[in-house]
């Protein structure tokens, strides 16, 4: 049987293990709201221990976690797209410098952007955040090879103004795209995205009313 004791240890060890997930996120967002949990339990902890100083210090955090969320809630956003060639020179060095991460989520992808394909960069707050590379299967279907955010933006909202609202905008009546590594698939079932084959192979795909 657990004494209280074991039952405060196990307190004190959860908030230590949220802190330290929160520590690991790249999704900005995601890091607030975890270790905004932690840091919560830890305050309980601090206070169940008689650790006055532990519970002030994560009680802080708290608030300044808690600040922070409202801040990134509440804030309005502006996006955008840049197309650029195929040839671009900083596309390049995007792909160069993004590439451990791109194979690791797109296994499959290709890095020779071909001269027909459509290449966008999505800006967010004039940052670019997102890389989109698409080929015209017909007049309103698309292939798209390639659909990266990087670290800090991923939270959904990239991927919901290409689809929801830059794609159907201009006319396009459905999306298919590869599979990716699990992780993309779930951010890909997220944007409505359902699991289907093209030629052969298991894709996704997103048809719009």
């Amino acid at each position: 049987m657990f004494d209280n004791t074991n039952y405060v240890e196990i307190i004190g060890y959860l908030a230590s293990v949220l802190v330290a997930i929160s520590l690991m996120m790249s999704a900005i967002v995601k890091l607030r709201i975890i270790n905004l949990i932690g840091s919560l339990i830890f305050t309980v902890y601090g206070i169940i221990i008689s650790a006055y100083p532990v519970a002030l210090v994560n009680g802080f955090i708290a608030v300044v976690n808690i600040y922070y969320l409202i801040e990134i809630f509440s804030t309005r956003e502006y996006f955008d797209i840049l197309e650029v060639e195929p040839n671009s020179e900083y596309l390049k060095y995007f792909l160069s410098f993004h590439e451990k991460e791109i194979k690791k989520f797109v296994p499959d992808f290709s890095f020779e952007i071909k001269e027909n394909d459509k290449v966008i960069f999505v800006l967010r707050n004039s940052v670019p955040a997102g890389l989109v590379c698409t080929k015209s299967i017909d007049k309103d279907t698309l292939f798209v090879n390639l659909d990266y955010v990087i670290p800090g933006y991923r939270d959904f909202k990239i991927g919901k103004y290409v689809y929801q609202k830059f794609f159907k905008e201009n006319n396009i009546k459905k999306i298919i795209t590869t599979s990716g590594n699990k992780t993309h698939q779930k951010y890909l079932r997220k944007m409505g995205f359902i699991k289907t084959t093209y030629e052969s192979s298991d894709v996704y795909l997103l048809e719009f009313n």
